[in-house]
């Protein structure tokens, strides 16, 4: 069995059918159908039903697509510890909510000194980014500060304090309860503490509107759509405008943590290594 043999398989069972695998391996497609049913013979057993609309697993299939997925993660951490602590190269993909204010400048020093790195970066909320640095989709993610999965390492980014803000009507604290929170999806860190705060003063809010960006989010506030839990960095600019005005909630829903989370039993490749060095060095 050859570690390319499980590649392709891989891809046969994530794409569903041999032509789409041939042309991204490629290969002629005989060559695809020879070594999956070379598989299948080396196994003794069907690992895909053959159909018109293309190939679906077996419950054998599955079985293998399990181990065949631990098998090559396993091959690519054995390759990068065993190479050379060289100069950081090759992808780097990075996930981040979208209130990191410092993370322009984190990103440009690296990209500056390390122009054989390709990153990527993608956006989203602290459960799903966690989740998606367990899965190994990502190199690592920054993210709110929670109870991580033990597999997970922290490193501490900065700290912030988050603000309630509302338009510029003059309302009390009390008074902005029974408006619309206005907020990311489920998963998001600041979206919980406001629950949080929520829950403890006893009030049900009415209604919450979820939306896909932060600019989105701030520019419904400041038209009095309703009312938001953000970084206080993200508003100063707003704030100094006349467009919004901030409330403080006490610390222990307020204050913070930003930080960079990667897999614990992960191999530290140079890549990985001096983006955590660029991270401690922005402090």
């Amino acid at each position: 069995m050859e570690f390319k043999d499980l590649e392709i398989f891989q891809m046969v069972a994530e794409k569903g059918t041999i032509t789409e695998v041939a042309k991204e391996f490629k290969y002629v497609q005989s060559n695809i159908t020879s070594r999956i049913q070379k598989l299948e013979t080396e196994l003794n057993t069907p690992l895909f039903n053959r159909h018109r609309r293309g190939m679906s697993l077996t419950p054998e299939g599955k079985k293998l697509l399990t181990y065949s997925k631990q098998i090559l993660l396993l091959t690519e951490e054995m390759k990068k510890a065993v190479q050379s602590k060289e100069e950081p190269h090759g992808k780097l993909e990075i996930g981040t909510i979208e209130t990191v204010i410092h993370l322009p400048e984190i990103l440009s020093k690296y990209i500056k000194k390390y122009k054989n790195v390709d990153l990527s970066l993608y956006t989203g909320v602290t459960e799903t980014l966690e989740k998606d640095v367990l899965n190994h989709k990502l190199d690592g993610a920054f993210v709110t500060e929670s109870e991580f999965h033990p597999d997970l390492i922290s490193h501490e980014v900065f700290q912030e304090e988050l603000v309630l803000i509302s338009d510029m009507r003059g309302s009390t604290l009390e008074e902005l309860n029974g408006q619309p929170i206005l907020c990311f999806g489920e998963g998001c860190g600041y979206r919980a503490r406001l629950k949080a705060w929520y829950k403890d003063q006893n009030i049900t809010p009415q209604k919450i509107m979820e939306f896909g960006t932060l600019e989105t989010i701030l520019r419904s506030v400041a038209m009095g759509l309703g009312i938001t839990f953000v970084p206080k960095s993200t508003v100063i600019q707003m704030e100094k405008g006349g467009l919004i005005q901030c409330h403080s909630l006490p610390d222990q829903y307020s204050k913070i943590k930003t930080v960079f989370i990667r897999r614990a039993d992960t191999y530290l490749t140079s890549t990985i290594e001096k983006f955590i060095e660029t991270i401690e060095t922005n402090k």
